[in-house]
């Protein structure tokens, strides 16, 4: 029996070392091709770092934490609870529909780069639409990191120094100041990327272990009723209870989005075939378990409820009733701000990766412009400049609304899962199709008879959860208070219409699957 098991292992070993030969082959096709756009990418991207990497760019439970105050208001504890249990399962499925298709093609521009290849028919139309979902919901999931951490920091000086009143300026100011960090940052990602992944990974796991430790053995109790039994939906002004229940689910279903992040560095990852989808999988299922676990440990430790709700941060109150101090409370949320911080590092390499491979295709404007590669910092300069100026501008929003950061949060959760959507809607169909010439070229990674039952699973998921991302988080609705994701993510399609209809039916190239290495 060792004996078979070890012929096994090398067997193994062998096809995984045939992968990498093969893509080594395939990436100097690839780089000659690409001379001509611009410059091409380079493999340095290992499997622990490619683990690490999604791990530490969704920061499930620290993202939890900061925006449980949606939930406090519409479904209560029931929403965060059963809430994170289907957003664990339902995001896993997703993560695995995707890790299947990444497994066939490991490809910087994943969801459109898929969604033309599968379509049915009219595949550079879809091709470009999925484009520029996906371009628009990954540069509005770097808002996403600034605005959490800035929402920290002004949460943290009222906290310190009650007088001070908070401007929504100060916010913009803020993000804007963050900002300038990971995008400096990102000039030196490949020299660094090895330390942040390690030290934000152990950061993330063991600041999760000492919240939990720290409010289990000071904080008082919960009751179990309280926990699991409490819905609320006479706060916020919606009173039906599935709404309030719907609209709850932005606390948990959130900070599982961007696991896909991992995928736009897949032309810097070694065997991508192999680890591009290990990476998404292990990284959805680790961090729903955290988040599971954390929101689980403030429910039952998290005091007085008014006093948390009525704060501007609530999980402030959560750590200032468990501690009774202020330096620990300060200490304890600090640590949050640190792995978002860091997660934003991540956000912001993969966004540029993917509006580079999209230029690369001519899906944008300017593309020569934009799919340069500076060929001594191997990296795509000047879709890293577009990122920071489109933060800057979105940032401006909270000048506007005084709930901003709602849409900070919803918008790349509903543009995220759309751009889920549409390859796994397309695959799904040409799985169950009989007359398409050309069959599944599959990779490492395939579901074999399961496939149409989790992609199935996975698309239900997602319209169910996009249907309540673009709700109110309260009534009565006005100028002030509205939910701007979906008018937002209305006027990206529109626009991405515009474009196929004035020039981007000319411009842009169906890109070409990569050819399959014979596994």
């Amino acid at each position: 029996m060792a004996g078979d098991k070890d012929i096994e292992l090398t067997a193994q070993a062998g096809e995984i070392d045939d992968i990498a030969a093969r893509e080594a082959i395939e990436d100097e096709r690839i780089k000659t091709e690409q001379q001509q756009t611009g410059g091409a990418l380079e493999r340095y991207i290992n499997f622990l770092s490619a683990i690490n990497f999604g791990f530490i760019l969704q920061c499930s439970w620290e993202a939890a934490a900061v925006t449980f105050q949606f939930s406090l208001s519409n479904g209560g504890p029931a929403s965060i609870v059963y809430g994170s249990i289907l957003a664990g399962f339902g995001t896993s499925l997703v993560a695995i529909s995707l890790a299947e298709m990444a497994s066939m093609d490991p490809t910087v521009g994943a969801q459109y780069r898929w969604s033309a290849a599968f379509a049915p028919r009219w595949n550079r139309f879809f091709g470009l639409m999925q484009g520029w979902i996906t371009s628009f919901a990954w540069i509005c999931s770097c808002t996403s990191n600034p605005a959490l951490v800035s929402n920290i920091i002004v949460g943290l000086v009222i906290f310190n120094n009650p007088e001070y009143v908070p401007q929504r300026w100060h916010v913009t100011l803020i993000m804007w100041a963050i900002t300038i960090f990971p995008f400096l940052g990102n000039f030196w990602f490949r020299k660094v990327l090895n330390t942040l992944e390690a030290v934000g990974a152990i950061c993330h796991v063991v600041f999760f272990i000492v919240s939990i430790i720290t409010l289990v053995v000071l904080a008082e109790r919960s009751t179990t009723d309280f926990v699991f039994k409490t819905l609320t939906h006479d706060v916020s002004g919606w009173t039906n209870p599935t709404v309030a229940f719907g609209i709850g689910l932005l606390t948990v279903t959130y900070p599982l989005t961007g696991f896909d992040g991992v995928l736009h560095m897949s032309d810097e990852v070694k065997k991508a075939r192999v680890r591009v989808p290990r990476s998404m999988i292990i990284s959805v299922v680790l961090n729903a378990v955290m988040q599971f676990s954390y929101m689980l440990t403030v429910l039952y430790t998290i005091g007085d409820i008014d006093t948390v709700a009525a704060d501007p941060l609530p999980i402030i109150q959560v750590y200032y009733q468990a501690t009774g101090s202020k330096s620990a409370t300060n200490l304890f949320v600090v640590m949050l701000a640190i792995i978002i911080f860091v997660s934003f590092f991540n956000v912001f390499a993969s966004d540029s990766r993917l509006l580079w491979a999209f230029a690369r295709d001519n899906g944008l404007p300017f593309s020569k412009f934009f799919a340069y590669v500076h060929p001594t910092l191997k990296m795509p300069l000047n879709t890293l400049m577009l990122i920071g100026a489109c933060l800057c501008i979105l940032a401006l929003i909270n000048i506007g609304s005084s709930t901003a950061f709602n849409a900070f949060i919803s918008l790349p959760a509903l543009a995220l899962y759309i751009s889920y959507f549409f390859p796994i809607f397309f695959l799904f169909i040409r799985r169950l199709s009989r007359s398409h010439p050309a069959p599944i070229a599959w990779g490492p990674f395939k579901l074999g008879r399961l496939g149409p039952f989790i992609n199935l699973a996975a698309m239900c998921y997602i319209i169910f959860i996009v249907i309540w991302m673009p709700f109110p988080t309260a009534l009565p609705v006005d100028g002030l208070n509205m939910n701007y994701a979906g008018p937002l993510v209305g006027a990206v399609i529109v626009g991405a219409l515009l474009d196929w209809i004035i020039s981007g039916r000319k411009r842009f190239q169906i890109p070409v699957v990569r050819q399959r290495p014979d596994f």
